[in-house]
């Protein structure tokens, strides 16, 4: 018996489903059909651009059946296989990723940082058979841990390697690509039929605990993810798609790029976030829309002295999401730089969110707007309940819809505890929700997880965060709860620290705080300095490690906090 059969990613409800294809928010192309269609009615115009490559919709769908049709080939991939992929902001991975997706595999979207234990774990958790790996990421040696990987996980058989030289018994991207021109591959690659309602991909979830949950995407749900999210953005044939974190995240794949081709546009893959590659990519391909850009991002940006003397103009859209950032942050870029901004709020699981250009200026300001879709439906809930708090006061986000997904692959004690029992998933995000000028407006509070409870008085850690990172001395910052006999919980505050800056003191801190206008059971009681911070699988701030790391301190000691 198969993983799949033995454990399937949970199916959309059956009445929902049905209505969402009854409404036609659905269709019955797949993923790589809507690309197609893209692909001939923009033809000549510009599909994909990285620092090295080029190509026309014609070229990149022509490239892309090549992948394809050579997978089917050459490997003993089949439609159905999982295939992890392990690959940087190159135009390989572009071609790999629809290539697979073509072929009708199911990419594994994993990060080129993950080490043997996540990648060995996810592909026994998905049943992975492919590996494909970039042979020149920057500092890490993906073939030699991709052989190693075959050797130890039974299922993880078939290794493809992009951009260097393949190991015996393994294929290059240029072998697949190579024995996709001929006819007999090209009549397997006819033969394949992908079932619209089947998934498409797998995302991983940003969660804090053990290894990412895998959210399975959908075609048909994929492929609505980024036709409305396109429309949200006003993305035309003229538009040009900036993104310039991992391309493989859902933020790269659902937020740019598949919304980029789909409406005919082009996708800009940048090569990192410093900024000063941004900067040149954005004058000089005229981009017009950057959808998901993190504030740390769009901070260092604002302090690269090339960015008063760059032609910044043609930048419309330009969309801070990943965390709230602070309103000082939207008035700066708008003020220094000319440029528009907007925010967002996106997941793996699906639901988006975001603050339309004619919102108010309150609203842009201070939420991350409103869902998407008309078919989005989202509840703000008791935290630990399954009530609605009324406007204006906290609660959990959930949420469910045409693009949201009903349930995590192979996790049903999680997803038990994660959805409603309407289909409803709670997100873990601490929201509130406003209404004006006859619309739902939510403004995101930090994370349930991220509250720090200290003698019945709630503190959410992001609001103190911000505050420490002005602190002349500060990099960055991260709060988290230690235990304590009286209270409970009191607040342990890690910092990175700038370059040669001395540490501030609790009472330094404190102080400083409250020139700040916090409130004074909010400061921090203690604090830790760490040269940089641990990061979970999918690159965030790890606070059970921090967590951890502060409790055996406090036990080490043998003293009360």
């Amino acid at each position: 018996m198969t993983i799949e059969a033995e454990a399937p990613s949970p199916p959309f409800p059956a009445a929902r489903a049905q209505r969402y294809v009854r409404q036609g928010v659905w269709g019955t192309r797949t993923l790589g059909d809507a690309f197609r269609a893209a692909a001939r009615q923009h033809a000549d115009r510009t599909a994909l651009v990285t620092v090295e490559q080029r190509w026309t919709f014609r070229e990149l769908d022509e490239l892309t059946d090549g992948v394809a049709a050579g997978l089917l080939t050459v490997t003993s991939l089949r439609p159905g296989d999982r295939a992890m992929f392990q690959m940087g902001n190159v135009a390989e991975t572009v071609l790999a990723y629809y290539g697979a997706v073509k072929a009708g595999l199911v990419p594994v979207c994993t990060l080129p940082q993950h080490g043997a234990r996540e990648i060995g774990l996810l592909a026994e958790h998905t049943g992975a058979r492919g590996h494909i790996v970039q042979a020149d990421f920057r500092n890490r040696d993906l073939v030699d841990l991709a052989g190693r990987l075959s050797a130890s996980v039974e299922v993880l058989d078939t290794l493809l390697v992009a951009r260097g030289p393949a190991p015996d018994g393994a294929r290059t991207l240029d072998d697949v690509i190579a024995a996709g021109a001929g006819a007999d591959a090209r009549r397997r690659l006819a033969e394949v039929r992908a079932d619209p309602a089947g998934v498409v991909a797998m995302q991983l979830s940003g969660g804090t605990t053990g290894l990412p949950k895998v959210a399975p995407r959908r075609h048909q749900e994929y492929v609505y993810n980024a036709t409305i999210w396109a429309e949200a953005l006003g993305l035309t044939s003229g538009s040009v798609v900036l993104h310039p974190l991992p391309i493989m995240h859902n933020a790269g794949i659902a937020a740019a790029l598949q919304p980029a081709h789909l409406a005919g546009a082009t996708c800009v893959v940048a090569p990192s976030a410093a900024p000063g590659q941004i900067l040149e990519l954005i004058a000089r391909e005229r981009v017009t829309t950057m959808p998901v850009v993190p504030p740390a991002v769009a901070i260092r940006l604002l302090d690269d002295p090339a960015a008063r003397s760059t032609d910044l103009s043609s930048l419309t859209r330009f969309v801070l999401g990943g965390q709230r950032p602070p309103v000082e942050l939207l008035e700066r870029l708008e003020a220094e730089l000319g440029i528009p901004t907007q925010q967002m709020f996106g997941m793996a699981e699906g639901m988006f969110l975001y603050t339309p250009p004619d919102a108010p200026l309150w609203v842009r300001r201070n939420t991350v707007g409103t869902p998407i879709a008309p078919d989005d439906e989202v509840r703000v809930l008791e935290v630990g309940g399954e009530d609605e708090v009324p406007d204006g006061e906290l609660g959990e986000l959930a949420c469910r819809g045409p693009y949201t997904i009903p349930g995590y692959h192979r996790a049903p004690q999680h997803n038990a505890s994660t959805f409603t029992a309407d289909g409803f998933y709670r997100t873990g995000d601490l929201v509130t929700r406003h209404r004006i000028d006859g619309r739902d407006w939510y403004a995101i509070d930090g994370r349930i997880k991220d509250v720090i409870n200290r003698g019945a008085e709630k503190i959410h850690a992001e609001e103190v965060e911000e505050l420490l990172v002005r602190h002349p001395a500060v990099h960055s910052a991260a709060l988290v709860a230690m235990p304590d006999p009286v209270l409970g919980e009191r607040i342990c505050a890690y910092l990175v620290l700038k370059d040669d800056a001395a540490a501030p003191t609790v009472a330094d801190a404190g102080a400083f705080l409250l020139e700040q206008g916090l409130a004074k059971f909010k400061l921090p009681e203690r604090i830790e300095i760490v040269p940089e911070f641990p990061l979970t699988n999918v690159g965030k701030v790890s606070k059970k490690d921090l967590r951890a790391d502060v409790e055996r301190k406090i036990e080490k000691e043998g003293a009360p906090s």
